[in-house]
């Protein structure tokens, strides 16, 4: 299991965009509307990782999912920035999620240049729970991945680390052994801070 994304919720995608953009240099591009769930996103692409920033746009909808709920639980202030969890990606999904007695369940939003990305998740109900364990993915075939859009360039930015408040043995046993970039310290569960790293030194969202 490698790091996949972390999330960002945002009451206004479009400004939340040009707050990040501003404040730290990162430049997102359009993602699309998540069927089913309630809300929509904007990428930041990071090469192996990227920035999801996610926003409430259908309350009646979001109320019928666990990604909805959770995005709307969050209940982020006009303009905030603020980190909501973090997924790592597998290529074993049905495995792990057996091992976790979890459900995997299947995902996709339409693409802004046509086509469709697809996807499986597992443990989206147990990470708004406890937002310092990470749910998984596995990207479906033939689905480019999100931090590396075709025709975007490289990113100088990458993720460094997580800053994860919670049980780190929890968090050990969660993983099967796995070691993603997150440093952990004991308190209330909570992503509390997202840590890039590039040419220019770090830069900290969130905490």
């Amino acid at each position: 299991m490698e790091l996949d994304h972390a999330l960002i919720a945002v009451a206004d995608l479009a400004a939340a965009a040009r707050e990040i953009e501003a404040c730290y240099g990162l430049v997102s591009i359009e993602g699309g509307r998540h069927p089913g769930w309630g809300t929509a996103n904007r990428i930041v692409p990071l090469g192996d990782t990227y920035l999801e920033l996610v926003a409430l746009v259908d309350e009646a909808e979001a109320a019928e999912s666990d990604f909805g709920r959770w995005v709307g639980a969050a209940g982020a202030g006009a303009g905030a920035l603020r980190p909501l969890g973090w997924a790592v990606r597998t290529r074993r999904l049905d495995d792990v999620a057996g091992r976790l007695g979890l459900v995997a369940v299947d995902g996709s939003r339409a693409a802004p240049g046509g086509g469709v990305l697809r996807w499986r998740t597992a443990g989206i109900e147990r990470a708004a729970a406890e937002p310092s364990l990470p749910f998984l993915i596995e990207w479906g075939a033939g689905t480019p991945f999100p931090g590396r859009p075709p025709g975007q360039p490289p990113s100088p930015l990458g993720i460094a680390r997580l800053e994860i408040d919670g049980d780190a043995e929890h968090l050990a046993e969660w993983l099967g052994g796995h070691a993603p970039p997150v440093v952990v310290r004991p308190a209330a569960p909570a992503l509390t801070r997202i840590v890039l790293s590039g040419p220019a030194g770090e830069v900290m969202l969130g905490g």
